[in-house]
């Protein structure tokens, strides 16, 4: 499909709004992967408040190019899907580490956050941090369990003194 300037300038621009406000950003090599499987995976985007697009090489390093993600660029060669994370930073890298595992052909090649790079190897660690829920529950278990403790320290004191 042929894409004249104009239509060229609409994809910059809407895509760079998305990548002015994403948290992290992961780009993929979808080679090999069905149609069907890709609707999936958009679906499932949607679900997690991840955009995800596939867009030319060459518009992409436009859009990153005064953008937290500048440091995909030397990435960006061959197919490729980026997907952004819009609400919590490890949302896309969780949603592709699960499709991957799903379809063996979907390779992982870097993720971005903070500015920082992060290799496929180690994409596991934005997909673990914890999500805003995640986190309000453990700080929860943990104010529980102080406070059992609490307790029992305070009756074995009682039983300690009489």
């Amino acid at each position: 499909m042929s894409l004249n300037i104009k239509k060229k300038k609409m994809i910059v621009a809407k895509i760079s709004k998305i990548n002015q406000c994403a948290l992290s950003a992961v780009i993929i090599d979808f080679s090999g992967i069905c149609t069907n499987d890709l609707n999936k995976l958009r679906k499932k985007s949607r679900e997690n408040d991840v955009i995800i697009n596939i867009i030319r090489n060459k518009l992409l390093k436009l859009i990153i190019k005064n953008s937290n993600f500048k440091c995909l660029e030397p990435l960006i060669n061959g197919p490729i899907l980026i997907a952004y994370s819009l609400k919590h930073p490890g949302a896309a890298a969780r949603l592709i580490k699960e499709f991957n595992k799903i379809d063996e052909k979907f390779k992982i090649k870097a993720a971005s956050y903070n500015n920082k790079i992060i290799n496929s190897e180690n994409i596991s660690i934005l997909a673990e941090l914890p999500t805003y829920k995640e986190a309000i529950v453990r700080f929860l278990i943990i104010i529980k369990d102080i406070s059992i403790g609490k307790l029992i320290r305070t009756l074995i004191n009682i039983k300690n003194i009489k």
